[in-house]
């Protein structure tokens, strides 16, 4: 456990923290039939905004914030024909690194005719942080993914730059034991500053949208959105990704991102989850 007496987040201990979540379909509704944890990573409740037919999960890490050595690992599976969506209440924040690094593992499963939509809100990586990021989406043939990310290096409000540290990503997606996406890549400084890299820019963003080839006018609506917006279709995966200095700005055109491909790929209308307006 952390010493309760150290106010500081960087000099607290290592936290290991779980979260394990099912959601089952039973008749015309979607239910949390399994919330299982360890350690300071919770969901407090199933919500309804939108019906019983998708149940919404807010993930809540009490602590507020991740320091070095902390492991953070969440396991959700939605079963057959069920609908789960997974957000958190506020931006995750990764402090500076205390000589260990700061972990996050990610798995995600979705059933035949399942679909899960995985949106948290920003995430923040204090100047130093050292963190490694892995997501892992398993889809069965017919199931869907919509996944949202908005990263942001340095607090920029407070003038701080990410000028030392790093944050390791990997992501990859299977749809029906194939391989559909896959990516990986270590951001630190260099990076940062690289043209091949976020050029100069401090909060990269993307949504991921998998499961129907979704249809040109909807790609060239997500491009006038704003310039600073890139989108493409592969096959059944849609892209869009957004790099500039403006967090609330990279969030608010992921959120709209997400409103035009959420119609499109499931059939039903972004509802906006009301903790996103807190």
């Amino acid at each position: 456990m952390r010493d309760n007496a150290s106010p500081s987040p960087y000099t607290a201990s290592s936290w290991h923290a779980s979260l394990r979540l099912r959601f089952d379909r039973i008749g015309a509704s979607t239910r949390l039939a399994t919330r299982e944890h360890a350690g300071p990573l919770r969901v407090q409740k199933a919500l309804y905004p939108e019906g019983p037919a998708i149940c919404h999960a807010i993930m809540l890490h009490p602590p507020g914030g991740v320091v070095g050595g902390d492991t953070l690992q969440v396991d959700a599976e939605a079963q057959a024909d069920a609908h789960a969506f997974l957000t958190t209440p506020g931006a995750a924040k990764w402090y500076r690194a205390n000589g260990k690094v700061s972990r996050q593992q990610v798995l995600l499963t979705a059933g035949p005719g399942a679909v899960i939509e995985w949106m948290p809100q920003e995430t923040i990586f204090y100047n130093g942080a050292q963190v490694a990021l892995a997501q892992s989406v398993d889809l069965a043939a017919d199931a869907h993914y919509i996944g949202s990310e908005v990263l942001c290096f340095g607090r920029r409000a407070r003038g701080e730059v990410f000028d030392h540290g790093w944050v390791q990503q990997s992501l990859q997606v299977r749809r029906g034991d194939k391989l559909l996406w896959w990516e990986q890549g270590r951001i630190d400084p260099a990076a940062l500053a690289s043209p091949l890299g976020l050029d100069g820019y401090s909060v990269c963003a993307s949504l991921l949208a998998v499961g129907a080839v979704l249809p040109a006018t909807m790609l060239a609506a997500v491009r006038a959105l704003d310039p600073a917006l890139a989108a493409s279709q592969v096959k059944s995966v849609f892209i869009a990704r957004y790099l500039g200095d403006d967090s609330e700005a990279a969030r608010q055109l992921m959120a709209a991102v997400w409103a035009l491909a959420r119609p499109q790929l499931l059939g039903c209308a972004a509802h906006t989850p009301r903790i996103w307006r807190t």
